[in-house]
């Protein structure tokens, strides 16, 4: 077999492409002149409409961990750089979908594709049955991280039985 699997390093790997998939959401928002959460959003927005899917204000505001109003906020700097358009699609006229602009898909394709390359390169190497018990592994890791993120948090560890948080 391969050489044994030392837990620490492997999500120690995951935790750093979690760093360079940041990194990337960055450059790509200094790329556009975008503030980071506008280009994070921007990327969810695409990402869902790549896998076919509507996207609308709200559901945008918990994927980015954004409140309603700064969503809006954010939205309405999208739309103003003309990177989105809000649509109502829908048969209930108050229900708003997110599209992303020609433009900013041609933009995100001259940005990402190189990246797409290489990781394309990557997983070419990779038997579909290797990929396969990937995808499942990093479902699981996902959902046991969103098990544990559905929980509330403990008590702030300086807190006194009141509540009161105290700096030292």
């Amino acid at each position: 077999m391969g050489d044994p699997v030392d837990p620490e390093q492997l999500t120690e790997r995951l935790r750093a492409y979690g760093g360079a998939y940041r990194e990337f959401s960055r450059r790509f928002a200094s790329w556009l002149g975008l503030h980071a959460t506008d280009a994070e959003a921007l990327i969810e927005i695409l990402a869902c409409e790549e896998r076919g899917m509507a996207l609308s204000p709200a559901r945008l505001s918990e994927r980015i961990g954004r409140s309603n109003p700064a969503t809006t906020a954010v939205l309405n700097r999208l739309e103003g750089a003309g990177y989105v358009v809000r649509t109502r699609e829908h048969n209930d006229r108050r229900i708003v979908t997110l599209r992303s602009s020609r433009e900013v898909h041609a933009l995100a394709d001259e940005f990402f594709n190189p990246l797409g390359e290489r990781v394309g390169a990557v997983m070419a190497r990779y038997s579909a049955v290797e990929l396969q018990r990937f995808q499942s592994f990093l479902a699981e890791l996902l959902a046991a991280m969103n098990t544990e993120l559905s929980s509330p948090a403990g008590p702030h560890p300086r807190a006194d039985i009141d509540g009161t948080v105290h700096s030292e």
